[in-house]
């Protein structure tokens, strides 16, 4: 599916349709360049999956969970140096679990059966949104 985002609106909007299908068990990788709206996605699922925590990048902490319809999972692996430091930290235990992980700068090398979101920017305001 293709999608075009003009405001962070549009955004929570797609990504309020693409939460009707979650299941839970889901493992999401969100791609983009720094600034394409990676968060402001997961911000959007988040809303619609009834969570009602503030959600942030986690960059520094490398993974935030959230409580709503389905537990969130939300991975920011930026600054991870590769798979075997997502293991020592336990971070694969989240994977495939009852709720959705959001992996932003994924690091894991054999997710099964991934939903790829990539986010492309267009220009200031547009995002090219495709879900596969």
């Amino acid at each position: 599916m293709e999608y075009f985002s003009k405001s962070v609106q549009d955004t929570y909007e797609i990504a309020s349709e693409f939460a009707s299908s979650l299941k839970g068990g889901e493992v999401i990788l969100l791609n983009g360049d720094l600034g394409a709206g990676k968060t402001t996605f997961t911000k959007g699922l988040a809303k619609a999956l009834g969570i009602e925590d503030v959600v942030t990048s986690p960059t520094f902490t490398f993974m935030k969970e959230y409580h709503g319809k389905f537990d969130l999972y939300h991975f920011d692996l930026y600054r991870a140096e590769d798979e075997s430091e997502l293991y020592e930290l336990g971070l694969n235990d989240y994977l495939y679990q009852n709720g959705v992980c959001v992996i932003e700068w994924n690091k894991f090398e054999n997710i099964e059966n991934p939903i790829t979101i990539d986010i492309e920017t267009i220009d200031e305001n547009t995002r090219k949104i495709t879900i596969r």
